[in-house]
């Protein structure tokens, strides 16, 4: 017979595993306290490996108070150091503002840039100004401004009299101030104007895809979102959905994307509060003071990583997606983990300052099941914490077991390959004026 807080605990695990629930009436009390697991045994063996990848630290000079580790399986932690001591958490803080921006937006959310002019079209010629109102895309890069270039030639539009009017939160190639990223679309506009970086990023589309001519007589101007003039709305461009823009993000570890993301959610503050409180984590472990990571005043706790990728995980399990579709996959995706020794199909998120060397994720192993892990190290060798952490993990794997077969639960459902998302653009555009 289990007792309450055995049924929560195996209920969690089932929800975890992305197995059906016979206990779900407890599944709340483990979701919004996922330390209480302490209760529960650490697992000797596994407790013995990180006793000596601790030691290994020791003898490199790194004092053990200083490194985190978290080790987590269905309803048991299995070992831990400084589980609860908020530490350097550098870009596991992206783990933070994944889990709050799938909360606030929905993994299907686009974010849409729309097309006006203030003027009439005559003969392919806007007597106006071309406006542009950006609703945050953190993910308009050169491959858009082709393709918004080219739906506007579609249209029959060729040049623009005016100016390239920025209004609202517009950004291109991660340049968050809009003079300049105004600038850069104004040039993607006009393959006569491609610098050699536009000209790269084009030829790895698809052969034959068009280069958009458009000229704008006038200059960048920006202005504030509450003195958008009247327009006439032409095209409406949309954002490849959250979920993907979550995956590129973390597989590149990509700051300005993360930082994007947080201010539109409200800021560190509040993406700390609410990271918090959608994964139980104690509030005073989760300490941010921006939303990707620099700087070693954003300092989590082990725990709370673990707590919140759990939570990313609930969500993603909720909305026909795991984890994978969300975070990098060794042995699979590039990015920050292309050159690591991780266990294959271990999905997973680095972060990385000059003292700083951090890895969260979760590793599949035949006999334990899913192990969840947090690491983070201090020490100025973080190229030697790197090798350490992909060996500790391959020691796990070792004692537990290999997979022959990645498990379901932490599957990718919807693949995306991060090296030519940005190219389909077949669904992107939504033309609003007939040509």
């Amino acid at each position: 017979m289990f007792d309450t807080f055995s049924s929560a605990l195996i209920s969690v695990w089932l929800s975890m595993s992305g197995m059906p629930q016979s206990l779900s009436s407890a599944v709340d009390v483990l979701q919004t306290t996922p330390w209480l697991v302490n209760a529960v045994s650490a697992d000797n063996t596994t407790n013995a490996l990180l006793q000596q990848y601790l030691r290994e630290l020791a003898v490199a000079g790194l004092p053990i108070a200083a490194q985190g580790v978290w080790l987590q399986s269905g309803p048991i932690v299995l070992s831990s150091n400084q589980g609860a001591t908020p530490l350097p958490a550098a870009s596991l803080t992206k783990v933070a503002t994944t889990l709050v921006a799938l909360e606030t937006w929905g993994a299907e959310h686009r974010f849409e840039t729309v097309i006006g002019t203030t003027g009439a079209v005559q003969q392919g010629v806007v007597n106006g100004d071309l406006v542009i109102q950006g609703s945050g895309d953190p993910l308009f890069v050169w491959e858009q401004a082709f393709a918004v270039g080219n739906a506007l030639n579609k249209l029959g539009i060729t040049k623009v009299t005016g100016n390239l009017v920025i209004a609202g939160n517009f950004q291109m190639n991660f340049e968050v101030m809009p003079d300049k990223a105004g600038e850069l679309l104004k040039q993607g506009l006009n393959a006569s104007d491609w610098s050699e970086d536009a000209i790269a990023q084009y030829q790895s589309l698809p052969p034959g895809t068009p280069r958009p001519q458009l000229e704008i007589a006038g200059a960048v101007r920006v202005i504030p979102a509450s003195s958008l003039p009247q327009t006439q709305e032409v095209l409406r461009h949309q954002s490849l959905p959250l979920a993907q823009i979550l995956k590129l993000m973390n597989v590149y570890s990509n700051n300005v994307i993360s930082q994007t993301l947080a201010d539109l959610a409200g800021g560190a503050a509040v993406v700390a509060q609410k990271a918090a409180a959608l994964s139980g984590a104690p509030a005073q472990e989760v300490l941010l003071v921006n939303g990707s990571g620099l700087g070693v005043e954003n300092r989590i706790s082990p725990r709370a990583v673990y707590a919140m990728l759990s939570a990313v995980q609930r969500y993603a399990l909720a909305h026909n997606l795991t984890i994978a579709d969300l975070f990098p996959i060794a042995g699979k995706d590039q990015g920050t983990i292309q050159d690591r020794s991780i266990p294959g199909g271990s999905v997973v998120k680095t972060g990385t300052l000059n003292d700083v060397s951090s890895l969260a994720g979760v590793l599949p192993t035949r006999d334990r099941g899913l192990i969840w892990f947090v690491i983070m190290n201090r020490g100025s060798d973080v190229e030697g914490l790197r090798v350490q952490q992909d060996q500790f993990l391959q020691s796990l794997t070792q004692q537990w077991g290999a997979v022959t077969t990645v498990p379901i639960a932490i599957a990718p459902r919807r693949p995306i390959d991060p090296a030519s998302a940005l190219s389909n653009l077949s669904d992107r555009n939504e033309v609003l004026l007939a040509p």
